[in-house]
Order: C-alpha cells, then structure tokens, then sequence
C-alpha cells in the first residue's frame, strides 16, 4: 500500500531543522563574541601594562638624569670648595711668612732701641732726662707691638692648622702624626758596637715645628743634607702622653657619631710604639698619679670612650672588646680559651664578607663595662703576644696586636642614623646586580633558614649591617630595629728591623722576615690607593687583609709614626717617614671621582 507524505509535514520538519541549525549558529556566534570580548580585555590590559612599563621606564630615566645632574653639580661645588681652601690655605702662609717678617724686624728695631737707650743713658746729664724717657716709651710700645703680633702669629696658624683639618676631612685622607722619642741611655751603650763614620748616636731627627720633621743626612765627605717631612702634628722629645692622647681624643667622638676609627702605631723597633699606645711600664708599678702619666693612647681612649659614653643615656651603649695578634703572617685570638678555660691563643682565620668587609671567625668578644674592665684584660693577654730579645731592642715585640672596641648602640644619634641610612644605601647599591637573583636567595631557595639574629650577632659585623650579609637584599631595612656597631682600632705593630743589625737567628730570624714583609705589604697598600691603582694587593699579609676596612674602607685612621732621633737608625726613620708622606696623599672616598671602587684579590 502506497504511503502518502505531506508536504506540509515534510516543509515543517525541514523548518524545525533549519531553527535548530540557527539557534546552534546564534549560540555559537554568542560564543565567539564572548572570547572576543575577554581577548579584548586582555589585550587591553597587556596595553595598559606595556604603557605603564614605559611610563615608568621614562620617570626611572629622568630620575637617573636628574641624579646625574646633581652629582654633576655637587661634584663642581666640591672642586670649587677644595680650590678657594687651598687659596685661602696659600693666603693664610703668605700672612703667616708677613707677619714672621715684621716680628722679626720689630725685634731687631727693638734691640737697636735699647742699644740707643744704654749710650743715650751713659752719655746724657740729667737735663736730657725726658728724651730718655720718650725712648724707653717707644721701646715699651714697640715691644707690645711685637707682642701683639705674636699672638696674632700663632692665632693665624692656629686658623691655618684648622683649615688644613677641615681639608683632610672633606678628601678623607689618613691622618699622620709622628713622635720623636728622645734620645736613650742605650742609644750610647750600643752606638760603640755599631758606631761607623758619624757618630751613631749623634741626634740628627728633630721636629722643629709642631708639624715639620727635619732630619739631616750626614754622609762622610759630603756636605749635609736636610729632609723636610710634613705632617698634621708632629711631638717632639718632651712632649708628654697626655699632649700625644689630646691630639687624637677627637677621633673619639666621631666613634659615637658613626664612624669607625683606627688608631694604628708604626716604625722601628725601639723607637718607642709600645710606649705610645700602651704605655713605658707596667701599671701596677707606680702610684696613682704616675699611672695616668704614663698611660698611652689604649687606656686613655678607653676611659675617654667610657666617659663619652656616660653622658648618654643610661644602658643606650654596650662596649666589647677582642684582642688579635697577627704572628708569622697567622692571625692569633688572644681572648680564646681552651678546654680547662685558661686563656690560650688560637688561630683563626680572615675572611672577606660577601659585602667586601673583612671579618675574623669566630672571634672572642669579652663585654665590658669601664676602663678598668679593658685594661685589666689587655694585661692578662700581654703575657702571650710574642716577645724576642734582640741587639736592638732588649724586650722586642714579635707580633702585631690588635685591640677593637665594639660599640653597639641601641638609640643612635641623628648623625649615626644618618650616616646607618647612608651606608645601607650604599650597600643596596652594591649588592643588588650582584645577589638579587642568586641561586641562594630565600625566593629562589625556600629551604634556606636565616634569621635577624643571625645576620647581626657578629659583633665584627659593620656598622651599617650590609643587605648582602642577609640571604636576600630587600630595598627596605629595618634601620631601627638593630643595633647600631662601630668599632675602634687600636694597633701596635711589630717594629721593622735590620736583619743584620737585630742580630737574630733560627726561628727569630723567621719572625724578622714575617714581620718585614707584612710591613712591606702595608707598604704596597698604601702605595696602590696613594696611586689611585685598580688593583690593591690587600691579601698578601694577613695585616693588611685584617686592617683592609680600616685603610681603604671609610674609617677615619690616624698613623702614629714613631721614629727615632739618632744617625745609627737613620734608615728606618726615613722609611717610616716615607711611608707616613704616601698614607698622607691616599684619598678615601672621594665624592667628585665616579666608578673609583678598588679590586681586591
């Protein structure tokens, strides 16, 4: 049986069809739309983000053109200051050289006068008394005069000796003082051993100004040579330990407004170093009264740091003190202990931090609460630095003690805070190409474990802790939150010597040879950042990798030169003077140089 389809039926279903087929279109388009929507909005967002990247690559341009500008500026005005003080130093000398001249013309008026008074006094009668009185007028005036004029001398290179000062602050330069220790009874006793040509105990070193070293070169047949040496002050013979110690007690007080300070005695053996940083004699042999009179600069710098101390607030400041020696080129702790808790020096060993500071491991550090503490702990660790008998020197030290007094502060003054902001800047600066996406870092690396109290427990630490002792810089430091450290250096070297002279063999003579060429080393230190060279050789000695913060860092170091006066060391004394002319020109932290950061190896 045929089967009839109809149409209608058939035209309804293909409708029914083509609806369905538009709705999945219409669905389908809504879709489409949809993701062009949301890729429109991100593009959008990937715009807005490229445009604010530039925005502020743009603002970071400008900012970095607007510190060049200033740096620019700032550098012109420093070079404009440093050459109207070198004027006004050059003027200061002409008006000093003036004023020297009309003293001494004055004086010579003066003697002329009362020459005329005596033969007017001896040949006119008592008529003519009152011209004799007019001229004793006259000579009394002409003598204020020249009084005045003295004292206006010596107000002048007082203001000249203060601008000279101000100078070496603003260039940074190591300060050098030297002292010419008097002439000894020894000094006869073996001049007839050594005696050649001149007479070896003949004084030929002399300060003849309080910063002018003349030295006269005598040579057999030739006639005599003078070498002037100049430094910020010189001591002469009878100038006593407290004149010494007020020449560097002002370093004392920048130590509590942030500054690091090294206070270090260099020369030949025998040329009293020990006597100026420790002092001649035991303490516990003279009186009261003697005791401070023979003090050296150790213990009155620590009474001087305990009474600055004082007058702030109470429990603010903690003071700690290790004591290093440097012997045969190994750095010894004097403060360690062994097992039956006797005192004992054990080796450590010199690192360099990863923020290019040098630091002793696992360093003794003993806290003390006044003067009394700290020496009372120096003299119990004399008895083991190094001592050796020599033909020079009956009692010659043998090694190179360094004593450091820690300072943390925990309410750090306004220029401390300054100077904490300053260094951490630098730091940042220093440490963020270098370690901020360093495979050790705590966002690279979360298994990591650092903790403030780790970063900050050394008491050797810097004083401004550098964001790259912490295991990842971030550009904000708690400033406040730790304590503020700075760190006072007090160094007795070992005294440079004559193998042939000292008379030592064996294993002294090792000593002679350690000693020499650690000095030697501090030497080509000296001489490289004088020179201004790329490279400084601070590893080659021990001393100089332990003092490399003190020397080229931004401490503020004071070289105390210690020469001594007679021919038979002429030698020596003209090194040590040598040496104190180069730390003179070395220039630390110069703000008109760019880029000058000396490599270390």
């Amino acid at each position: 049986m045929p089967l009839f389809i109809n149409r209608d039926q058939i035209f309804a279903h293909q409708v029914h069809l083509l609806e369905h087929k538009l709705r999945s279109k219409e669905e389908r388009i809504l879709e489409l739309e949809t993701e062009n929507a949301i890729l429109h909005l991100r593009l959008a967002e990937c715009l807005g983000k490229l445009r604010r990247d530039h925005e502020g690559e743009t603002k970071a341009l400008n900012h970095h053109q607007h510190q060049s500008d200033a740096q620019n500026i700032t550098r012109t005005a420093l070079a404009s200051l440093l050459t109207e003080v070198q004027a006004v130093k050059q003027d200061l000398s002409e008006v000093c050289a003036v004023y020297m001249s009309f003293a001494t013309d004055l004086e010579e008026q003066s003697k002329q006068l009362l020459k005329k008074v005596k033969q007017a006094s001896s040949s006119l009668n008592g008529h003519r008394g009152d011209e004799v009185q007019n001229l004793q007028d006259r000579v009394a005036a002409l003598e204020r005069a020249l009084e005045e004029e003295k004292v206006r001398c010596r107000s002048e290179r007082q203001r000249r000796k203060e601008l000279h000062n101000t100078l070496v602050e603003m260039r940074g330069n190591i300060r050098v003082h030297c002292r010419v220790r008097p002439v000894l009874p020894f000094d006869h006793v073996q001049s007839s051993t050594f005696g050649s040509g001149p007479a070896s105990s003949e004084e030929v070193v002399y300060a003849i100004s309080d910063d002018t070293v003349m030295v006269n070169c005598l040579k057999t047949g030739m006639p005599v040579q003078n070498k002037m040496f100049e430094f910020e002050r010189v001591h002469g013979p009878e100038d006593s330990q407290d004149a010494v110690f007020e020449e560097v007690r002002p370093l004392l007080t920048s130590l509590l407004d942030g500054y690091n300070v090294c206070i270090m005695a260099y020369g030949q053996t025998g040329s009293g170093k020990t006597h100026t940083m420790i002092g001649s004699q035991p303490l516990e042999e003279h009186s009261r009264t003697q005791q401070e009179a023979q003090q050296g600069i150790i213990p009155k710098a620590a009474a001087e740091l305990f009474r600055l101390i004082s007058e702030k607030p109470e429990e603010s400041h903690t003071v700690e003190v290790s004591v290093m020696e440097v012997y045969n080129n190994e750095v010894f702790d004097l403060l360690a202990r062994d097992e039956h808790g006797n005192a004992a020096g054990q080796r450590r060993d010199v690192i360099t931090t990863s923020s290019g500071t040098s630091q002793v491991t696992s360093l003794t550090y003993e806290p003390v609460c006044n003067a009394s503490e700290v020496m009372q702990i120096i003299s119990s660790v004399l008895k083991l630095r190094a001592h050796c008998p020599t033909l020079v020197h009956t009692d010659s030290s043998r090694s190179h003690l360094i004593v450091t007094l820690t300072i943390s502060s925990k309410s750090p003054n306004a220029l401390a805070l300054a100077r904490r902001l300053q260094c951490a800047k630098k730091d940042i600066q220093r440490s963020t190409q270098k370690e901020w996406w360093s495979p050790r870092c705590r966002r690279a690396n979360p298994a990591a474990r650092y903790s403030s109290d780790e970063l900050f427990a050394s008491p050797a630490s810097s004083p401004c802790p550098s964001p790259s002792h912490s295991p990842c810089p971030s550009p904000r430091h708690s400033i406040s939150q730790t304590p503020f450290r700075t760190k006072l250096q007090l160094v007795d070297l070992a005294g440079s010597e004559c193998v042939g002279m000292s008379g030592v063999s064996g294993a002294a003579l090792w000593e002679v040879s350690c000693i020499n060429r650690s000095l030697s080393a501090l030497s080509d230190v000296l001489g490289a950042l004088a020179e201004q060279r790329p490279h400084v050789p601070y590893r080659n000695s021990k001393l100089t990798h332990l003092l490399q913060d003190a020397i080229g860092g931004d401490a503020k170091l004071l070289v105390m030169l210690c020469v001594s006066p007679t021919q038979r060391f002429i030698t020596e004394s003209l090194q040590s003077l040598g040496l104190g002319t180069r730390a003179r020109q070395v220039q630390k932290e110069l703000p008109r140089r760019k880029n000058n950061t000396l490599k270390v190896k």
